[in-house]
């Protein structure tokens, strides 16, 4: 299925909403010279066709108490991808999963409240059926945040 094209003005929404998705309609209709109606539209077809999938929140890990925190690779025997993805989703504990290509064919960040904890959440997923080795990579500091969507659109965007 082909992807619809976005025009100038549904690019420089996205972005705006990239640096600040709690702007106001009215702030955002006169950022792109239309109507507050025009911008809810837009924003209600970004959504419907999953090019916007959410607002969400973004908080500081350490200050709710997790003091430690892992991107973790896993590797997984091939015939046990999805058994361990279903059982890696089901955690509470981990905020982010992904099945990739290359070094690892899972990845997870997962929080804890400090190490002592962490190192027992991680024997926990080595024990996941299917698990051949885990490779930590603990967060020390944070250099950049997570963005949710690269910088360069928002830049192209504006300038255009």
């Amino acid at each position: 299925m082909e992807q619809e094209a976005f025009d100038k003005k549904d690019l420089k929404l996205i972005a705006e909403l990239a640096e600040n998705a709690r702007r106001k309609f009215t702030d955002l209709a006169k950022e792109l010279n239309i109507s507050n109606v025009a911008v809810r539209k837009r924003l209600e077809k970004l959504e419907k066709r999953g090019v916007i999938k959410g607002y969400r929140l973004v908080v500081d890990p350490a200050a709710l108490g997790y003091g430690a925190i892992a991107l973790v690779g896993l590797n997984v025997s091939p015939d046990k991808i999805l058994t361990v993805t279903r059982e890696v989703v089901k955690r509470d504990d981990i905020v982010f999963a992904a099945v990739t290509s290359g070094d690892h064919d899972v990845m997870v960040e997962i929080w804890a409240k400090n190490t002592e904890e962490l190192l027992r959440k991680l024997e926990e997923l080595g024990r996941i059926d299917g698990v051949e080795k885990i490779y930590p990579a603990i967060i020390n500091e944070v250099i950049k945040e997570y963005s949710s969507v690269p910088k360069e659109l928002v830049k192209k965007a504006k300038d255009d």
